[in-house]
């Protein structure tokens, strides 16, 4: 297996640092490949500008547009064209973030609005009567999996079904649906570690077991069941579930889910 981690956390010697050279170090053991984005580390430039599409940016920039065009014309940055040539190397890509203000660090979604570009993550496929483009389910990247590790400082119980913050699950579903299942990766069941600003030396030793297991067993583990875009469950082109598909009681983001 070939794992790419995209780690994102200023602190080498935090929690997530910890998770990220545990993961590299169990990996590595077990005889898999691994390579890893450490973005603090690179330095790395979260903001889209013109600069990232070098001769083909418009005037007035034109994102979507101008990020298709770099693609196809291989002008983006090398910085861009290098991350998006470990994602074509990967099989399994592991993201190492804590949870700030609901999502993901901004360096972090800095790396995705430049990396996922048109013509890579999006904006591929066919449009008809009967598909609506190469996404949720198919793409560019379809054939791999991911997976979110994430350290959260409230307890679980703030992340219950009926905790203030809301479920977890529902918090992850833009990452998960709208970033990663949209260009086609299969997203497994996230690592989440709660109450991490309490956390003792004891505690991370069973920690450090429980994240070692699920690295383990990342090729046996069964994805989240979200629903494929154009193998029948949508009316097309309005993209709305259709009639008698949900289960009982469901609605919101669980729609998206099989049961």
């Amino acid at each position: 297996m070939k794992t790419l981690i995209v780690y994102a956390h200023p602190e080498p010697k935090s929690l997530n640092g910890s998770l990220k050279d545990l993961a590299v170090s169990t990996l590595e053991r077990a005889g898999h490949e691994v390579r890893v984005s450490d973005l603090y580390a690179m330095n790395w430039k979260a903001v889209v500008d013109a600069a990232d599409y070098g001769p083909d940016a418009s005037s007035p920039l034109k994102v979507a547009l101008d990020s298709g065009r770099a693609f196809d014309a291989g002008t983006l940055t090398p910085d861009v064209l290098a991350e998006q040539e470990k994602l074509l190397w990967a099989d399994t890509i592991i993201f190492q973030f804590p949870l700030w203000w609901y999502t993901m660090p901004a360096i972090l979604k800095g790396w995705v609005d430049r990396v996922f570009t048109y013509h890579f993550a999006y904006g591929v496929g066919e449009h008809s009567d009967t598909k609506y483009g190469e996404r949720f389910g198919e793409g560019t990247l379809a054939g791999r999996k991911a997976l979110l590790s994430v350290t959260a400082g409230g307890p679980e119980s703030h992340y219950a079904p009926r905790g203030i913050n809301g479920p977890i699950d529902d918090l992850l579903f833009p990452i998960h649906h709208g970033i990663l299942y949209y260009p086609g990766i299969e997203v497994l069941p996230p690592f989440v570690l709660y109450g991490t600003d309490r956390m003792t030396g004891e505690d991370y030793s069973n920690v450090a077991k429980a994240w070692e297991q699920r690295l383990l067993t990342l090729e046996s583990t069964e994805p989240i069941a979200f629903r494929r875009q154009n193998f029948g469950d949508y009316e097309i082109p309005s993209l709305h579930l259709k009639e008698g598909l949900e289960p009982a009681g469901s609605t919101g983001f669980g729609l998206h889910v099989r049961s």
